[in-house]
């Protein structure tokens, strides 16, 4: 059974960082494909940053260059350092893994709030 348990988040002032955290089990987690994405209040969930099993890495737009997602196989988790962050920044942030059929799996998320 695969679980995906985050934690970090938190609030936070603009211009502010935070560290999010998702620790994986039940899959072979060096094997795996893995995600951040956001939903703020009223909008869709979105993706923030992917990181693959060999270590590339994605992200959107509205994030690059302060976001980074990386991922410690040892430990069975992947990471998301959030840096200079913006009210527009709150949500709730979610870990995502994607299996090889195009499944995905979710934790059960984690609030930031980036306070003006």
């Amino acid at each position: 059974q695969v679980q995906l348990v985050e934690s970090g988040g938190g609030l936070v002032q603009a211009g502010g960082s935070l560290r999010l955290s998702c620790r994986v089990s039940g899959v072979i987690f060096s094997f795996a494909n893995m995600g951040w994405y956001r939903q703020a209040p009223g909008k869709q969930r979105e993706l923030v940053a992917t990181v693959t099993s060999g270590s590339s890495t994605n992200y959107a737009a509205s994030v690059k260059g302060r976001f980074a997602i990386s991922r410690d196989n040892a430990k069975n988790t992947v990471y998301l350092q959030m840096n200079s962050l913006k009210p527009e920044d709150t949500a709730v942030y979610y870990c995502n893994r994607r299996d090889s059929f195009g499944r995905d799996y979710w934790g059960q998320g984690t609030q930031v709030t980036v306070s003006s």
